[in-house]
């Protein structure tokens, strides 16, 4: 297939998808190179590009011939996928989650399923869907949660139990068949999830799951999910009811008082002997507003009022209710009959539960619940002036409680609640730049996921306190110097900053400081109308031009074939003694194109300096 056949095919897959067509010709779409040299440019870069699966094959060593074998093992039956590498990452809770690592042909594959995938599928997905998508964070669905949920009354928080682990093969494939109808790909498919385990190097079936780790794991998830998403989408449309609540008619009879008295005020004023009945009328009505303050100007138990919002992220969900308990109960029996009896999957039930909207629930690390305000402002109606409510069961987002404390503890900057500070003993054999680098991605790191909660700067100050004082003893207790010495010595008039002496000058590097940090800004992606970015995006990065331009950056022999050596960070190979090291070091990139002999060459240590290769040819 020709590349701009392939660009002009890959760009028709999301108008079929959207018109509800079954699509064909995938596999034979996989057969274009040029797919293939986009998917490594995807994926070079990630660090596990060169973490070897259960054989020594990584991504290191792309070139031509291997995308050429690959696509010929497909097309003949013979390409079979090694089973994952299965290790263990610890989780915020203590346990451990399963991680698989793919082999490096496996990998290149997978990235190209999903990239297909991604174009018949994303133009598809709805909007309460946020994770493992294009422009799609955490922090967007925050986001619509705040802005959208506002007097919300009840919270249902519902967890699945080993979500990953439990997704049903055979379900699975069948939703994919709805959208697909090239059997081939979807064979393909099929065998990325047969494909198995080893741990401890012993093998192990996989009969449900999809493995974490794996690239096209997510994707496919999100394809399981979106059944949960249109249920919902459904069950919103059959729950929501009524345009807006019907008046509270005390608080509005309270309100026809008040506006009597004002009346009768008015027409009062300016006559004489009257100034004493015109005070009593005022103090009237004042008594009336604070009885009217008390209460809500809308119905709160309005049976003809009723709104279902849903947002989900990967298998976290949350859904929010304007109506009676009992209607929050019905939906969540409803949706725990579709996940257990049509997704076959189950429900975590210690982790799910109904709580009040100002009782709040625990969502994407956030607690997210609804506030009312007692503060009152003035505001001018007409030529009167009066008092009204700011704030009323508006949803907020907040830091949970105990989640600072608990991050101190495991930084081990101190004891939270006495605030006294602790040296770091484990970090003192690094340099001064490398702990000031280390302190600042924890803070900023954690002030920019909870950018969004209400007064974060004022409930991390607290923790900044004890941060700060843990970095300068712990430079105290590497340069056995005074806590005051260090802070004297860091000490600018923008706050504290550490300067690192180089070649060409000073590098100055902050200490960061929460008064700097900028709130986030997010942004909603119109997803209905994406930019047209293939056709220029496509086979256009830049270390596929240097791969294509056919010579070896290090010999500059024109002789291929050419390959790709990485390394997995440039802090491995620094300081670089030999040329090749050098020469990555200098242009600040983990790649290098080399010609077969040079790559074999390099891994076997072998490789001479290119003077001395120069007068040998």
């Amino acid at each position: 297939m020709l590349p701009d056949t392939a660009i002009r095919r890959m760009e028709a897959l999301a108008t079929i998808s959207k018109q509800g067509k079954q699509i064909n010709g995938l596999f034979r779409l996989m057969e274009t190179p040029l797919l293939w040299y986009e998917a490594y440019a995807n994926i070079y870069a990630n660090k596990g590009a060169i973490t070897p699966g259960v054989d020594a094959i990584t991504l290191d060593g792309f070139s031509e011939k291997r995308v050429t074998a690959i696509i010929t093992r497909l097309k003949t039956g013979t390409y079979r996928f090694r089973p994952v590498r299965r290790t263990y990452v610890p989780k915020a809770n203590g346990k451990k989650r399963p991680l698989g690592i793919s082999s490096g042909d496996d990998k290149l594959v997978q990235e190209v399923v999903r990239s297909i995938l991604e174009r018949i599928y994303e133009p598809i997905f709805e909007e309460s869907s946020h994770g493992f998508r294009k422009d799609r964070s955490p922090h967007t669905a925050l986001e619509a949660i705040k802005r959208e949920w506002t007097a919300v009354k009840w919270l249902i928080d519902m967890d699945l139990r080993s979500y990953f682990d439990t997704i049903d093969h055979e379900l699975l494939m069948s939703l994919l068949h709805r959208k697909i109808g090239d059997t081939r790909y979807l064979r393909l498919i099929r065998a990325m999830l047969d494909a198995g385990y080893l741990e401890d190097w012993t093998y192990h079936g996989t009969y449900s799951g999809v493995p974490q780790g794996s690239i096209v794991a997510p994707i496919l998830a999100n394809v399981y999910l979106h059944e949960l998403d249109v249920f919902m989408k459904g069950l919103k449309e059959q729950f929501d009811q009524g345009k807006r609540r019907a008046k509270y008619l005390p608080y509005h009879r309270y309100t026809e008082q008040i506006r009597l008295l004002r009346k009768k005020v008015d027409l009062l004023k300016g006559k004489e002997g009257e100034a004493e009945h015109i005070q009593e009328i005022q103090a009237d009505i004042r008594h009336i507003d604070r009885l009217r303050k008390r209460l809500p100007s809308v119905d709160p138990f309005d049976s003809g009022y009723r709104r279902l919002y849903y947002c989900r992220y990967a298998d976290d969900y949350v859904i929010g209710i304007i109506g009676s308990k009992a209607d929050a109960e019905r939906v969540q029996q409803s949706v725990r009959k579709f996940i257990e009896d049509t997704l076959k999957l189950t429900i975590a039930e210690d982790k799910s539960h109904i709580r009040h909207g100002r009782e709040g629930a625990i969502f994407l690390g956030y607690e997210i619940k609804t506030y009312t305000g007692k503060r009152l402002v003035t505001v001018k109606h007409g030529p009167r002036y009066t008092v009204k409510r700011t704030i009323s069961a508006q949803m907020q987002l907040h830091i949970p409680t105990g989640k600072l404390e608990r991050f101190c503890q495991s930084k081990r900057y101190g004891d939270y609640h006495t605030m006294r500070a602790a040296s770091r003993g484990a970090l003192t054999l690094l340099s001064d730049a490398e702990i000031l680098l280390a302190y600042n991605g924890e803070l900023r790191g954690l002030a920019n996921y909870y950018a969004l909660a209400c007064n974060m700067k004022q409930r991390m100050n607290k923790l900044a306190y004890i941060w700060q004082t843990s970095f300068f003893k712990t430079l105290a207790h590497k340069h056995r110097q005074s806590v005051h010495k260090i802070s004297r010595q860091l000490k600018t008039n923008e706050g504290y900053a550490l300067t690192v002496p180089k070649k060409d000058g000073a590098r100055v590097l902050r200490l960061f400081r929460l008064k700097d940090h900028r709130p986030f800004k997010g942004s909603t992606p119109d997803i209905d109308t994406p930019a047209n970015t293939l056709a220029l995006t496509l086979s256009r990065s830049e270390l596929i031009r240097r791969l294509n331009s056919g010579h070896c950056e290090y010999c500059e022999t024109t002789q291929g074939p050419f390959e790709v050596h990485h390394v997995r960070k440039l802090q491995d190979i620094a300081p670089g003694k030999t040329l090749w090291q050098r020469l990555m070091i200098a242009r600040r990139r983990k790649t290098l194109i080399l010609c077969r002999s040079c790559h074999h060459l390099l891994h076997q240590g072998n490789l001479p300096d290119r003077e001395v290769m120069t007068r040998t040819t």
